[in-house]
C-alpha cells in the first residue's frame, strides 16, 4: 500500500457521499454571488475596468470560505477512521504514517482544487467581451490555494486528534478564524507585538494575493503553516501508535 493507494481511496470515499458535492456546491454558490454582485457592481458604477479591481473585491469576498467550508471536508480523514475502528487496519498495513498522512491530505486537496478550477469559468466568462489581466487575476487564485493548503494541513491535524467529526470541525473553524483575527485587536498589544502578530496572521498574507502581488514572504508563510500542521499530525499519529504497541 502506497500513498496513492490511500489517495485513490480517500477520492472514492469523498465522491461516493454527499459531502464532497455539498460542500462545492456551497463554495460554487457562494462564488457566483461575489462575482455576479461585485460584475454588476463594477458595470454600473465604476465602468468596464475590470482588470484588477473585479477580482480583488470577488477574492476579498471568497476569503472566508476555506475557512468555514474546508472543515467539513477535513473532519472525517482520520476522526472517522477512529469511529469506525479502521484506524488499527492503516496502522498495521505495511504502509508508512507519512503516506497515509499525505494520501488523506492530496485527496482533500484535490477536492478543493477541483471547486477552485470551476471558478475558473468567471474569468473565461469576462474574457468574451472585456480584457483579463492574467498577473493580478493567477495571485488572487494563488493565494486563494494556499490559503486552503494551510486550511487543509490543520484539519488534518485536528482530525488526528479526535474521533467526533463534528468536533473536528469546529475546532478547526476555530482554529483557523483565531489564526485569521490575529492581527485585528490592535489596540491590547505593543507595537512590537503587533509586528509579530502580522507575520502569523492568515490574513495579512492572504492580502498581499488579492492586491496582486505575489509576495514571497507570503508564499513561504503558507508553505510552512502545512509542514508545521502535517509534523503535528504525524506525531499525533506516532502517539496512537504507540498505545497500540
Amino acid at each position: 500500500m502506497t500513498m496513492l493507494t490511500i489517495l485513490s481511496k480517500e477520492l472514492r470515499s469523498y465522491f461516493s457521499s454527499l459531502i464532497a458535492y455539498v460542500v462545492i456546491a456551497m463554495f460554487l454558490i457562494v462564488a457566483g454571488y461575489s462575482f455576479y454582485t461585485y460584475l454588476v457592481m463594477f458595470l454600473t458604477f465604476v465602468g468596464a475596468d475590470l482588470k484588477v479591481g473585479l477580482w480583488q473585491y470577488t477574492f476579498h469576498y471568497l476569503r472566508f470560505a476555506p475557512l468555514t467550508l474546508i472543515p467539513l471536508l477535513t473532519m472525517r480523514l482520520f476522526a472517522e477512521e477512529k469511529k469506525m475502528g479502521t484506524i488499527e487496519l492503516l496502522f498495521t498495513a505495511p504502509v508508512r504514517d507519512l503516506d497515509i498522512i499525505l494520501g488523506k491530505y492530496c485527496a482533500c486537496l484535490l477536492v478543493y482544487g477541483l471547486m477552485l478550477a470551476l471558478t475558473l469559468l468567471y474569468p473565461a466568462l469576462i474574457a468574451l467581451y472585456f480584457s483579463v489581466e492574467p498577473g493580478p487575476l493567477l495571485a488572487c487564485y494563488l493565494g486563494l490555494l494556499l490559503l486552503g493548503a494551510a486550511c487543509i494541513a490543520c484539519g488534518t491535524f485536528v482530525s488526528s486528534l479526535t474521533e467526533n467529526q463534528i468536533v473536528a470541525s469546529i475546532v478547526t473553524v476555530a482554529v483557523l478564524l483565531t489564526l485569521w483575527n490575529l492581527d485585528w485587536n490592535e489596540g491590547v498589544a505593543g507595537r512590537q507585538a503587533v509586528a509579530v502578530l502580522h507575520q502569523i496572521s492568515l490574513s495579512e498574507h492572504f492580502l498581499n494575493f488579492i492586491k496582486g502581488v505575489i509576495d514571497t514572504d507570503s508564499v513561504v508563510y503558507y508553505l510552512s503553516l502545512v509542514f508545521f500542521f502535517l509534523f503535528l499530525t504525524r506525531c499525533s499519529l506516532a502517539t496512537r501508535t504507540w498505545g497500540l504497541k
